[in-house]
Formats: structure tokens, C-alpha cells, sequence
């Protein structure tokens, strides 16, 4: 991601910042949870879109850019929530240097069939 900062006012798609959490349960193993944090403006842009298996059926992977004011709390596995999708953060980066914006790039699986 390149070092340019955002126009003012391009912050303005509200995403869900949610935290992943792990429980065990009581047949042993353990379950994945994510957790709001905070709700927060973000910029969204998805990237590219590929084909991909996942467990044997037809997925799509869609590689997204959210960046957002900064941050420390955001590290990867951790989510956005944004129009009923789940985007999940592979990295995250200061966008400058500056620490005035974090670049998030994100991931997302749907399976198709």
C-alpha cells in the first residue's frame, strides 16, 4: 500500500471492528467467537477476486483495503464486520508512518457449492 493518505471525508463506510476470542467446550476442543469492539468509519475497497476450494466445494476469495483512523488494538485474525460480510484482517500497517491511519488488508471466503 502506498504511503498516500485518504482525502479528507473518505472515511465513510461504518464497519464493526470484532475480536476473535477462543472457548474450549465441554466434549474438549474449543470454539471460535468474534467479539464487537467498536464501531468505527473506515474506507472499503475490495482489491481483486479469485476462484478458490475450500473444503471440497467452490469458493470465491475477495482481497479487501479497509484503512481507518489508527489504531493499536487491530491484529490479524481480528474482523469487520461491514453490510452483513465478514471481512478478516491478514495485516495491518500504518499508513504513513504517522500514526494517524491503519491500512487493513482483508480477506473474504464465500463458498458457492
Amino acid at each position: 500500500m502506498s504511503g498516500a493518505l485518504p482525502p479528507l471525508g473518505s472515511l465513510t463506510d461504518r464497519v464493526q471492528l470484532q475480536r476473535r476470542e477462543m472457548t474450549r467446550e465441554d466434549e474438549g476442543g474449543h470454539a471460535t467467537l468474534h467479539v464487537p469492539v467498536a464501531t468505527l468509519w473506515a474506507r472499503v475497497r475490495s482489491l481483486a477476486a479469485r476462484s478458490a476450494i475450500s473444503a471440497d466445494a467452490r469458493a470465491s476469495a475477495i482481497s479487501h483495503v479497509v484503512v481507518i483512523r489508527f489504531r493499536t488494538d487491530v491484529k490479524p485474525g481480528d474482523r469487520f464486520g461491514y453490510r452483513g460480510r465478514h471481512l478478516v484482517v491478514v495485516s495491518a500497517e500504518d499508513l504513513n508512518g504517522r500514526r494517524a491511519y491503519l491500512s487493513c488488508q482483508c480477506s473474504e471466503t464465500g463458498v458457492s457449492g
